[in-house]
């Protein structure tokens, strides 16, 4: 009996696939999903073994049916969260990559901004969330907080990868007499991208989390609302199940957006950067 062979890339960059093996990827496949058939199975074994009551919990079944009755009433108020969630994500990518560049050119502004931006980061959002419906409407609150959140992650991480350009390139460009327009658009802005990439992807999930403590805190409601309105309704009417489809849409959206900012960010590091460039071993 021969041992398998060693894990290998194609030339072409596909999947690995271990030599007269199985492909390389589905133990990364199957074994989430058979611990998640082991969690559900010890969910359901235990609510019917303890006879718990569906309004405290209720068992995957009772989920399973409510998601097929409830997910039309749900969706609208996806749609809702969903479009302060990107919203307040665009925004943050326009207005944190253009102040990154203002901040890394005059220094004197990222030391006049800095406490600031940190006093604002480590603020909890559902506390600013009330003062913020003393001068704006719900709406504008709600769009407000998800962007104050989404906000800092890609500031503070494109400002750090405009900063860390290699000084030997930066010295090249001058000796070749390059205009600061031409050094900040042909090396900076490039070499800063895997860092802009990383902020996309931690402040993806961050838009969703703010989006929907700042419903909670700003009390949005009426057939607006987003999912957690949704919820604070089926917890006021004791709907528990409505509730966790509620959270499962939650969480499918926010892997959704991950896998999409993943997926950017693949796609525009794959032919040059270190961190996404496939290697033969």
């Amino acid at each position: 009996m021969t041992a398998p062979g060693p894990v290998i890339d194609d030339e072409e960059g596909g999947a690995s696939r271990a030599a007269g093996g199985l492909p390389a990827w589905l133990p990364k496949v199957v074994l989430p999903l058979v611990l998640l058939v082991v969690l559900i199975g010890s969910w359901e074994a235990y609510v019917r073994l303890n006879a718990v009551p569906g309004y405290l919990l209720p068992s995957p079944i009772t989920v399973y049916l409510a998601t097929f009755r409830d997910i039309p009433s749900l969706l609208p108020a996806l749609q809702t969260t969903l479009t302060i969630t990107g919203v307040a994500l665009l925004i943050a990518m326009v207005s944190g990559v253009a102040l990154a560049i203002v901040v890394v050119q005059f220094r004197w502004l990222d030391y006049a901004l800095a406490p600031y931006m940190v006093i604002l980061q480590v603020t909890p959002i559902i506390a600013i969330a009330p003062i913020l419906l003393i001068f704006f409407e719900t709406t504008t609150t709600l769009y407000s907080c998800a962007l104050l959140v989404t906000f800092f992650p890609i500031l503070a991480n494109t400002t750090q990868g405009l900063k860390s350009v290699d000084h030997n390139l930066l010295d090249l460009f001058k000796l070749y007499r390059a205009s600061p327009g031409q050094t900040l658009w042909l090396l900076k802005l490039p070499s800063s991208l895997p860092y802009l990439l990383t902020g996309l992807r931690i402040a993806g999930g961050l838009a969703l989390i703010a989006s929907v403590v700042a419903e909670f805190a700003a009390g949005a409601a009426g057939a607006k609302g987003g999912l957690a309105f949704r919820i604070l309704e089926a917890q006021y009417r004791m709907l528990v199940p409505r509730m966790f489809v509620a959270l499962l849409l939650l969480a499918l959206t926010g892997v959704a957006i991950y896998g999409l900012t993943s997926l950017i960010t693949h796609l525009a590091l794959r032919r040059w950067h270190e961190s996404a460039i496939r290697r033969e071993s």
